[in-house]
Formats: structure tokens, sequence, C-alpha cells
């Protein structure tokens, strides 16, 4: 019902490495409780490998092309757990925070710490009502709103330098089009759009990557 397909293993094991096994405990637990709970439809059981925790996984590859330090990430409408559950487990070295609107979700996510010890953090909270409280190196986001709006809520959580990466479909390239304006309000540049997994999986993970510059910069631009 939820194992890893031999086909997908060779890039579980290249991108969870020694913690394939956590990633297994994660997807026996979404299997078991996931469609009871509302957090993935009953027909996502039998791809939760393919169009889930592999596709959210990739993202990791987005991570390590940074050009920048990446300590702390953020993760805004985590749901399920994806992609945040997935990157703390596949990148243990990252200080993963979970940002959720909903109890049953923030409760969930406390759980799925528990049973796998990864040190999560879990805030139930709107992303705007942390703007100016919290940023972080990183900001991710799987399927929330359109980039222009999924911009004004997770660009200011991201810290000077830092970026929001964005899981995205196939309009990826049309809705970075759309958000210039947005994007350029919030201090966002050099938005670009990677495709990770080609020659791997089926369908590869897009991922937009939105750098934010650093306020003195931004100021200097205002002067000019």
């Amino acid at each position: 019902m939820h194992p890893l397909p031999d086909t997908l293993r060779p890039t579980a094991e290249r991108l969870f490495g020694d913690r394939l096994e956590l990633a297994e405990r994660f997807a026996v637990m979404l299997a078991e409780q996931g469609p009871e709970r509302g957090l993935i439809g009953p027909r996502e059981v039998e791809r939760l490998w393919e169009r889930h925790l592999i596709n959210c996984a990739l993202m990791v590859d987005g991570i390590d092309a940074l050009d920048h330090p990446v300590g702390t990430l953020a993760d805004v409408g985590s749901g399920a757990g994806l992609p945040g559950v997935v990157i703390a487990i596949a990148r243990p070295q990252l200080q993963v925070t979970l940002i959720e609107t909903m109890q049953r979700r923030t409760t969930w996510l406390e759980e799925v710490d528990a049973e796998l010890g990864l040190g999560l953090e879990v805030v139930r909270a709107r992303a705007e009502e942390l703007h100016g409280q919290r940023s972080f190196e990183v900001v991710t986001a799987r399927a929330v709103a359109a980039l222009d709006k999924l911009a004004r809520w997770t660009l200011p959580l991201a810290a000077d330098d830092g970026s929001l990466l964005a899981m995205k479909g196939s309009s990826a390239a049309d809705e970075v089009e759309k958000a210039q304006k947005v994007l350029a309000r919030l201090g966002g540049v050099d938005p670009t759009t990677s495709l990770y997994g080609e020659g791997e999986v089926e369908v590869p993970t897009t991922v937009v990557q939105v750098r934010r510059r650093a306020k003195a910069t931004r100021k200097g631009d205002a002067r000019g």
C-alpha cells in the first residue's frame, strides 16, 4: 500500500541517505492516518512516494544549490508535513520550523515530530502574524497559493539575502511573470525556475527561487 517502489529507491537513497528508514516510517504514518485525519486524499496513498515524498525531497537539491548559508528553514502551510517534514528528514542539520494555521494539522505535525524525533518547531499561526518577529534563511511552501499572493506571506519571513523556494507546477513561469511587481515591492530579486529530478523521476519537481535583498540595498535603491 505504501512501500517505496524499486524504481524510486536509488533516488530515495540519494536524497535521504542513512535516514531513509525515517522517511519510510513517515510514509507509513501518512498512509495509515492521513486520509482519516483529512491530511491527504484516499487516492494519494497508492502514490505517496512518487507524488509526495520524493517530489518534496527533491527540494533539498534546490536548498543545496543555494549560494548562501542555510541553517534555518521555515515551511509555510505545512499541512501534512509536505515538504517540511520531508526536508527535516533529509537534512537533519537544518533547524526546521513548520508554520500551520489549523489545530488538527499542528497536532499531527507534533505527533510526527515526537514519533520520528526530528527536533522540529511547530508554530500554529498565519505566516503574516510572524512578520517582523521571525526570519529564516530559507522559506519553503508547496501548493499554498499563486506566487504573487504567496510572496506577500512568505518573503517577509526570509532573512536578508535569504531565499523563498516555492514548489510549483507547469504554470510556474506564468506565475513568476505575473508576480514581478509584487516581488520587487517586497525586495524579491532574481526569480528563477528550476527542475529537480530530471532523469530520475517521471515528473521532476518545479521550484521557483526568489532571493530577498538586504535592507541596506533596498534603501539604497530607493534613494537612487
